[in-house]
Order: structure tokens, then C-alpha cells, then sequence
């Protein structure tokens, strides 16, 4: 089982993730680590085999530093262990990880091991439209009640925070996907803490968007920090992946428990290549960030554009105080909200030539979709409005490119939306 503890606490991040949680003994030699693809393992003896299941189910409490056989891959296996391992020290605060085969798979299996029937959750919008279906499609049915909260709104959030009755958890996604409104991370822990029914409500924070390398949710309060490791924790829009890294390792281990019912653990062959990609996430985050830092602010007031989203461009002034405090970096996703609405947004899309009309981001290539007609379309009219999705609001993750070739082909997809489109949207005052 994992949670080891680190041999080398003291090692910064870059080094820590290349050396901790691997043991080259136990892979012949190999410098890095090799695939394990077994589906059942020996036990070293009938009490070794006793004493799995004991801790595997959460019976007995496994020792420090002791080290328990593994018992069958839908519970654990070595590459999840190596990679639970190493992927710790990327996120500051916290001591342990759970690995799943998608970011849905984390966040679906983190709240119900926490929510039962009967409580309540608080989430801010806009949400990732697949968090969002689940909380309405499977969640509510199942008893458990979503309220939404306007991302951003502080005032809001506290007080729902407050008056909710039996609040399990507090769900945040800052930046939000995909008007970037960011959420005081620290406040709504503090909220969350001092709720007067002595049930604490668990903080959970899908840091997709500007984590491990940007933003650190554990450092600032919060219980949870979830990842679609689809993104750029794996970059090359490839995999799929999820992830969830907590403080407090009595959380994940009752995570991993759900997690073995569920049978939603992620493979060993992906836990290989995420595994392989980790030392690379701060040197691609960085510099997909540098580029979108140029390109939003390159676009900001061309004449085809409402308003581009972006931690740098912000205007008010509780959103500026928010990226200052708990944002490292502005990150490489921003939004532009077009004049003429979906019909430019089309266009827009139709025409560019190098950035890919595709869902997802994080990858090492420019991908750019429409949120309202695809992440968002299960969302309802009501909570798009409340979000802020409009029509022509398209989305961009920017890659490693160059930059200037990256600018150019947005500068020629936008000269080519019809003019008519821009000056009926503008007539018509909306």
C-alpha cells in the first residue's frame, strides 16, 4: 500500500518527484519504473493475506512504514502506488493521493464517499458541465441537493455556506470553466470551518485549471484538490485520468475504499505514462502560460471581441485581490466573448487554421471549442445565465506553440467572421 513516507522530506518539488516512492530493487534494476500488468498477486504468507484485507477494508489501521501485500488491481497495484507517491510532493500540503481512470471518476468517488442521502452540497458556477450533470442527474435523484452559488460572489458563498442545512461539501472550481471568475479558496475554508452545527463541511477544489503548478488549494485550507489528469498533469491529449490529493491521509484512504468498490482505478499502463510525465508539468504550464499571457492581452480590444477572460485582464478589483493572493500565474486558458453571438463563434472556430476546434485542454496543442453547444449543453438556461456562458463565448486552452504564430491565426479567424454579424450584435444592444 502507499503513503510511504518520504526517505527525503527536505528535497523541493522537481527533485522530489523523480526520486520519492520508487525503489529500483523491486524493478530489476530499472532506473525508472517498468509496467505491471498483473491482475492478482502472491501473497508472502496466509497471515500477510489477512492482514491485506484487514487494511485493504478499513478493519485495522495500517502501521507507519509498514508495508502490506498487495491483494488484486482493482484495489491497488504498483504503478498507482509509485505514482500516488510521486505526485505528492507537486502539491503543497498535501500527504497523499488517490489515482482514477478519469477526472469525473475522482470527483464522482471523492463526494460520495463523503455525502450520504439527505445532505446537502454547495457549488459554485459556472462548473464543468459533466460535475455540473452529475450533481443534477445523479446526485439530487439520489437525495443528495445542490445549491448553486455564483463563482466569485464571497458574500454569496459564505452565507450559503451558513445556512445550508447538513452540509457535506463545499465544490469549487476556480478559475471557473469557462469565464476564469475565481473563488476566495481560504475564505470558504474558513466559512466551511465555522459553521455552528459542529459538522464540518468538507472543501473540495477542482484545480484542473491552474494546479499543482499555479495554484495550491491545500496550502490555503482546503480538504480536497481534484485534477482531470486528462490535462496537464498528463499534456499530450492522449490519456484520460484522474486524481485526488488531500492533507489528510485518513481521507484518501476512505477514498481509495470507495474507490476499490467502484472499480474505478486508473490502469497500469496509464499510471506509467502519467508517472513519466510529472517532472515535465511546471516546465509545460509555464510556458503555455507565457503564451496565453500574450495572446489574451494581444486581443483585448479588437473590435470583434466583447471581452476577453483572463486573470490578467480582470477589472474588479475583489477578482484581482483573489488572483494576487492564491494564483502564482495567470495559466493558459482565457475565453473571448464575441460580438454576433453563436453565429461568430462559428465562424471563428470554422476558420482557424493551427489552434484545433476541440474539447478538453491542457495538452501541448491549442484546442478551442464552443461551451455553450458542447462542455456546457447539458447545463440549463437558468445556470448559464447565472454562469455567464453567452452565445459567443468561445473557449481556448493555448498550448506550447509560438505564441506569434498562435496570435496570427486567432487574428485571421476573427478578421474573417462577416462584418454583418458584429454591427447587427452591436445595434441590437445586447
Amino acid at each position: 500500500m502507499s503513503d510511504r513516507k518520504d526517505k527525503h522530506p527536505a528535497l523541493r518539488p522537481p527533485t522530489a518527484v523523480l526520486t520519492r516512492g520508487f525503489d529500483p530493487s523491486l524493478s530489476v534494476g530499472s532506473a525508472r519504473p517498468a509496467v505491471f500488468r498483473s491482475s492478482t498477486y502472491v501473497f508472502s504468507s496466509p497471515e500477510a493475506a489477512e492482514r491485506a484485507f484487514a487494511v485493504m477494508s478499513g478493519r485495522e489501521q495500517r502501521a507507519e512504514n509498514e508495508t502490506v501485500d498487495l491483494i488484486y488491481s482493482r484495489f491497488n497495484h504498483p504503478n498507482a502506488e509509485i505514482l500516488e507517491d510521486q505526485i505528492v510532493p507537486l502539491e503543497k500540503g498535501a500527504q497523499a493521493a488517490a489515482v482514477f481512470n478519469s477526472g469525473m471518476a475522482a470527483i464522482m468517488t471523492s463526494i460520495l464517499t463523503v455525502a450520504q442521502p439527505g445532505q446537502q452540497i454547495v457549488y459554485t458556477v459556472p462548473l464543468y458541465g459533466g460535475t455540473q450533470h452529475f450533481i443534477h442527474e445523479f446526485l439530487e435523484p439520489f437525495g443528495i441537493r445542490g445549491t448553486p452559488v455564483p463563482a466569485g460572489d464571497g458574500d454569496a458563498l459564505d452565507e450559503a455556506i451558513r445556512s445550508t442545512g447538513n452540509l457535506a461539501v463545499v465544490f469549487i472550481e476556480t478559475p471557473a470553466n469557462p469565464t476564469m471568475t475565481m473563488t476566495d479558496i481560504r475564505r470558504a475554508a474558513v466559512a466551511a470551518a465555522g459553521r455552528g452545527d459542529g459538522n464540518r463541511a468538507l472543501v473540495m477544489v477542482d484545480n484542473t485549471i491552474l494546479g499543482p503548478t499555479f495554484q495550491h488549494p491545500l496550502d490555503l485550507g482546503a480538504d480536497l484538490s481534484l485534477y482531470s489528469a486528462t490535462k496537464y498533469l498528463s499534456g499530450f491529449s492522449d490519456m484520460i485520468g484522474g486524481v485526488a490529493i488531500a492533507a489528510d491521509g485518513e481521507l484518501i484512504r476512505r477514498i481509495r475504499g470507495r474507490r476499490g468498490l467502484f472499480g474505478n482505478i486508473l490502469q497500469p499502463d496509464e499510471c506509467w505514462m502519467l508517472d513519466g510525465r510529472l517532472p515535465t508539468v511546471a516546465l509545460r504550464m509555464n510556458r503555455a502560460s507565457k503564451n496565453a499571457q500574450r495572446i489574451a492581452e494581444q486581443l483585448a480590444g479588437r473590435k470583434e471581441i466583447r471581452k476577453v477572460y483572463y486573470p490578467t485582464l480582470f477589472d474588479d478589483a475583489e477578482q484581482i485581490r483573489i488572483r494576487t493572493a492564491q494564483c502564482d500565474f495567470p495559466g493558459a486558458l482565457f475565453s473571448v466573448d464575441l460580438y454576433g453571438g453563436k453565429p461568430a463563434a462559428f465562424d471563428f472556430l470554422r476558420h482557424l487554421k493551427i489552434a484545433r476546434n476541440a474539447v478538453s485542454l491542457g495538452g501541448v496543442e491549442t484546442l478551442a471549442c464552443h461551451p455553450k453547444t458542447t462542455t456546457h449543453s447539458s447545463v440549463s438556461q437558468q445556470e448559464l445565465e447565472l454562469a455567464g456562458v453567452t452565445d459567443g463565448l468561445v473557449r481556448i486552452s493555448v498550448g506550447i506553440e509560438d505564441w506569434r504564430d498562435l496570435l496570427a491565426d486567432f487574428e485571421q479567424a476573427l478578421a474573417a467572421i462577416p462584418a454583418e454579424a458584429g454591427v447587427g450584435q452591436l445595434r441590437s444592444g445586447s
